[in-house]
């Protein structure tokens, strides 16, 4: 097949088997839209790509040659399924994968449905590398069982570190990418503090009621400061380019234990200057993040599903905080000199939609944050989009397109995916 051709449409059998349509195309969805992909928002699908069959979804292809698009439930007279792409960190998908729901059809798990497609040489998918950091690329961990290692002897070592313990846990069990390189005494660590939250998030992928399973269990303790700094002080001064980060996805919303942080920032910054001790959060409590980077917290990573209220608030779901609080947090930060970036959960047709976009260069505008991470939102599409109430359709400009967009408008303006050594 010619390399400008668009890629063919893939589907997968009752066992599991992918293969291609021999004459339907791939489509990306926008939204509640489905849209033949440009070929510049096509690359091949990137190592450590996971491929996951949607049960209770059938495939929608392009006919090259009617133009219309088809729905496909048998394939030689026998059931298909519509295939997705679970991208690997550091990639932003572009369009999600298209499928027509059965009404019996499982909710989907907490992971993100990226298009697949199909070409002589291979999977295709729509995305883009947003940010070139491999601290968290697959080929670049070690095959050998190192960072499992390595985790037994530093447990066995300070074995009354709880925190210490869950992480190995995280590391050896969930094979989480951040606790691996913890115990690889490298890049960024992570600092789990909270059982509990003040947000009930629609796609919370460490706390879930009903069908939907978490994807992780959440930490059920809270760390001691000593135990905290006990993790974090020798990576700060041991690693190479050294990041800590309060606020996992092991964890609820970190600036409910606001006294236990503060202890801990001031016990790390008292045995070492090395490194940039950093808080993923929701940005609920700014008297309290105030409070933090007095303490020498450098930098914050706010979560964003929407620079809309009524959006932000469908799916966050808080309680007792607003969305004013929010960005009344990214204004503290950066007026106290702190690094903000905010976590943008990417969805395609949702984030790059017309309404969506001049809300985020008012948010921009107002705060003057130094980063955006766009990443990839974690939910079943139809429970997102029901959970905001989505019917917008034809109004999404396309995401790359929307990138281009607020990089010309806010060219100091930092893309990425990782929390930044700025130290």
């Amino acid at each position: 097949m010619p390399k400008t051709d668009t890629p063919y449409m893939v589907m997968a059998d009752e066992d599991g088997n992918i293969f291609e349509h021999p004459h339907l195309k791939m489509l990306g969805a926008s939204g509640r839209d489905f849209l033949v992909p440009k070929l510049p928002d096509i690359i091949p699908a990137p190592y450590g790509t996971d491929f996951y069959v949607l049960p209770g979804r059938h495939p929608v292809g392009h006919d090259p040659d009617s133009g219309d698009q088809r729905i496909v439930e048998e394939f030689n007279g026998q059931p298909v399924y519509a295939v997705s792409a679970f991208l690997p960190p550091a990639y932003t998908a572009l369009y999600w994968a298209p499928f027509v729901k059965k009404s019996a059809a499982p909710l989907l798990p907490l992971y993100a449905y990226a298009s697949l497609g199909w070409t002589e040489e291979g999977f295709t998918t729509s995305a883009v590398r947003i940010d070139a950091d491999t601290r968290q690329d697959l080929d670049g961990y070690p095959s050998d069982g190192t960072e499992d290692r390595n985790a037994d002897e530093t447990v066995n070592a300070d074995p009354e570190n709880r925190l210490l313990s869950h992480l190995a846990h995280c590391c050896k069990v969930y094979r989480c990418p951040a606790a691996r390189n913890l115990f690889l005494e490298r890049f960024e660590a992570p600092l789990p503090i909270s059982p509990g939250c003040n947000s009930m998030c629609v796609g919370c992928i460490s706390l879930q009621e009903g069908e939907i399973p978490p994807t992780q269990n959440r930490i059920e303790f809270v760390p001691t400061p000593e135990e905290i700094a006990g993790i974090a002080v020798p990576h700060l001064e041991n690693a190479p380019d050294p990041v800590a980060s309060f606020g996992q996805g092991c964890e609820g919303e970190p600036l409910t234990q606001a006294e236990v942080v503060e202890d801990a920032i001031r016990l790390i910054r008292s045995r070492t200057a090395s490194g940039t001790l950093n808080m993923n959060t929701n940005g609920s409590r700014p008297d309290i993040l105030e409070r933090l980077f007095a303490a020498g917290l450098d930098s914050v990573r706010i979560s964003l599903n929407s620079a809309r209220p009524e959006m932000y608030d469908h799916y966050f779901k808080p309680v007792n905080y607003s969305f004013e609080d929010v960005t009344k947090s990214m204004e503290i930060g950066v007026r106290m000199g702190r690094f903000v970036s905010i976590n943008y959960f990417v969805f395609p047709g949702v984030t790059d939609d017309e309404d969506e976009a001049a809300a985020l260069e008012a948010l921009l505008e107002r705060t003057g944050i130094q980063m955006i991470q766009w990443r990839n939102l974690n939910i079943d599409p139809d429970l997102y989009m029901d959970s905001l109430r989505w019917d917008n359709k034809g109004n999404a400009m396309g995401m790359l397109q929307l990138m281009d967009r607020i990089a010309s408008r806010f060219p100091g303006l930092r893309f990425g995916y990782f929390n930044p050594n700025i130290r």
